[in-house]
């Protein structure tokens, strides 16, 4: 669906939910953010994007007046809650959702940094809620993307906002130090145990109309990727350069060091559980 929503208009996928994509591709955005409104007498923001001028104008013509009785953030990457702060200006919202994050983060990275600016007036904790006339939002924690991350459960209708959790045109970036394997592959299964979420709207990437279907894909893809890993270890592979060169074959020789994250969640996450170590110029198997 993603092709047919030009930047800007807002474009009703159901009758509680409004998507409003925003001018910002790049690599790691896909076609660009996708800000929801839910409801219809009166609304809340999900993600409100890039802090650009054309993106406001076009959330608040997409308000049209009525009343914004919450901006809500997934996470504090820069291409979900910067324009947050000027919204709230616009509408007199509340900016409420995940808690605040800031982490210095020089390393080669496949998605946004931090927005610095950040400053939620209430944190959701998992479970609770925000409502309008005829819509309810419930918070579920998803850390893993980054440790603050929530997805919003919208009640009446079973979809799921999930951000950056689960997207619909790419694996998701678990970089560390705050990006964390453990944390992302059990939000995973967080998710698996929601019965009722019947499709889910992810901040990039098109619509995922068969959700449990597709975290087990994500699932599965993570644990291949585990056992490329360890296979690589068991024959001498020990530096994470040399394991992005045999396990990303084809990949742009830019987005290597970004690949290299996603193999070093997944070293701590194995260390972690006592299968390997750290050695002085890479990683080891553990001895059984």
């Amino acid at each position: 669906m993603t092709d047919d929503a030009p930047t800007g208009l807002a474009i009703a996928l159901e009758p509680l939910v409004t998507r409003v994509l925003a001018n910002n591709p790049s690599p790691f955005t896909h076609t660009g953010t996708q800000t929801y409104l839910v409801g219809t007498t009166d609304v809340a923001v999900i993600d409100p994007g890039p802090d650009e001028a054309d993106h406001l104008a076009a959330l608040q013509a997409a308000i049209g007046g009525r009343p914004v009785r919450a901006i809500l953030c997934t996470h504090t990457h820069r291409d979900h809650s910067p324009a947050a702060p000027a919204l709230k200006a616009a509408t007199g919202a509340p900016i409420i959702g995940c808690a605040p994050l800031v982490l210095e983060d020089a390393g080669p990275r496949a998605d946004a940094s931090f927005d610095l600016g950040y400053a939620p007036d209430a944190v959701l904790a998992d479970g609770e809620q925000v409502a309008g006339q005829g819509w309810t939002l419930t918070a579920v924690a998803t850390p893993g993307h980054t440790s603050n991350h929530l997805c919003f459960a919208l009640e009446e209708s079973g979809a799921l906002f999930t951000g950056d959790h689960v997207m619909g045109w790419s694996t998701t970036v678990v970089a560390p130090p705050d990006g964390n394997m453990a944390a992302y592959m059990a939000s995973l299964e967080t998710l698996m145990g929601r019965a009722q979420d019947r499709i889910y709207y992810p901040a990039h990437g098109d619509p995922v109309a068969n959700p449990h279907r597709f975290v087990r894909g994500l699932a599965g893809h993570r644990k291949q990727r585990e056992g490329q890993i360890l296979r690589l270890l068991a024959e001498g592979v020990e530096a994470v350069p040399a394991m992005v060169e045999r396990m990303y074959v084809g990949l742009d020789p830019r987005l290597h060091g970004a690949a290299g994250r996603s193999v070093l969640a997944h070293l701590l996450d194995l260390e972690t559980r006592g299968r390997v170590a750290p050695v002085p110029d890479g990683w080891r198997l553990r001895a059984e």
